[in-house]
């Protein structure tokens, strides 16, 4: 007796919830007008995150077969930028949507088309031919195509988003675009409804942050005094300047409160050099003046120059509003864009009898701190 009762118990169980599972959708009127939904987030381009616009099976209209909801579609514009698709009922019978939607990055300027991907599938108003009354086919968002199943379907549902993997071709920056989708059910009738998505997308880049130097790519930089010997006037004397391209990271488009720079000479104490002072060292050795020379460090940012003391940090702002280089950082497959800060090596001239004939090295640390509020 306890089993069958047990038996029972599991029959009706499944029962009831086939028959949860087999409920109609909820009669649904195609909205009207303008319906204006704002997409606003923020994630780091390690983790891009795919944001669904429509759940699939978004129900977008259900209703008595009279009515024709089983042909609604929607249909982009004239303007490609807002949503590149068909404007028109394409009739096509199978298959998903992925067309592309063009975003702006604010500081930039830089345009970078992302593809949308959707689909819709059409709701049965009589149980003939499913389950659940869903058809299980999938169509293009453009197509007023339908399966019909002894009666046409009474409805359509829709599911709308981007996916992860296209979101994450946005480099750092905040990116915002518009999309159109007009709702159309006959396919050569008026539009029923326009949906239009907002997007502000703020996307940061934290694991490539980094002082570039084009030159050298991911290279430890070699980088010469491009020192000269001048006999004439007399006593002959030696120094020279070099330019290092230099161009700043930051990871968030460039769009910084300030960033702070600092040079760091790695070499030996060099007692009574001034703090605004570097050095390179005779190769063989030695730790008296003649054995090293010294030069300065002055970085352009923003129309000026400015002097890098030994060990102090500059801060450097106005990085929202400063000139940009559009650059293909090392290890990424996409154009980003840095703020260029070249810097000049100058080496003071010196009497050449003063410095003993060879080769000088050094070693000259830079360090780059963003700030701790981030976008």
């Amino acid at each position: 007796m306890r089993t069958w009762l047990l038996a029972t118990a599991l029959v009706w169980g499944l029962l009831a919830s086939a028959a949860v599972h087999a409920q109609r959708p909820p009669l649904t009127t195609p909205a009207t007008g303008v319906i204006t939904t704002e997409v606003a987030r923020s994630f780091d381009r390690s983790a891009p995150e795919a944001l669904e616009l429509w759940a699939p099976r978004t129900v977008l209209g259900y209703g008595d077969v009279d009515l024709n909801y089983g042909k609604i579609h929607l249909t982009c514009g004239s303007d490609p930028a807002l949503g590149k698709c068909p404007s028109r009922d394409t009739g096509e019978s199978s298959g998903r949507s992925r067309f592309t939607l063009q975003f702006a990055e604010a500081r930039s300027g830089q345009r970078m088309d992302i593809a949308v991907t959707g689909w819709l599938e059409r709701v049965e108003w009589q149980r003939n031919c499913s389950i659940d009354y869903w058809n299980r086919a999938d169509f293009p968002l453009w197509t007023s195509f339908q399966n019909q199943c002894i009666v046409p379907p009474g409805g359509t549902g829709a599911a709308l988003m981007l996916q992860s993997e296209d979101i994450g071709e946005l480099v750092a920056g905040r990116w915002t675009a518009e999309l159109r989708l007009h709702l159309r059910i006959d396919p050569d009738g008026p539009i029923i409804a326009t949906h239009v998505f907002k997007f502000d997308l703020t996307i940061t880049d934290r694991d490539r942050v980094m002082i570039y130097l084009p030159e050298f790519g991911l290279a430890p930089p070699l980088v010469g005094l491009q020192l000269d010997y001048r006999p004439v006037p007399y006593p002959a004397t030696i120094g020279g300047s070099n330019v290092l391209d230099m161009c700043l990271y930051d990871g968030m488009g460039s769009q910084s409160e300030y960033l702070g720079i600092t040079a760091r000479d790695m070499g030996p104490v060099a007692p009574g050099r001034p703090d605004t002072q570097y050095s390179v060292w005779h190769r063989d050795g030695g730790r008296d003046p003649h054995d090293r020379v010294d030069y300065q460090l002055t970085l352009a940012h923003n129309g000026q120059r400015i002097p890098l003391r030994n060990n102090d940090e500059v801060l450097l702002r106005g990085i929202d509003t400063a000139e940009l280089r559009l650059v293909m950082l090392p290890d990424l497959n996409q154009w980003v864009y840095c703020v260029p800060t070249p810097l000049t090596l100058d080496t003071p001239r010196v009497p050449a009898a003063d410095k003993r004939n060879g080769n000088y090295e050094g070693r000259l640390k830079l360090e780059m701190r963003l700030p701790t509020t981030r976008l």
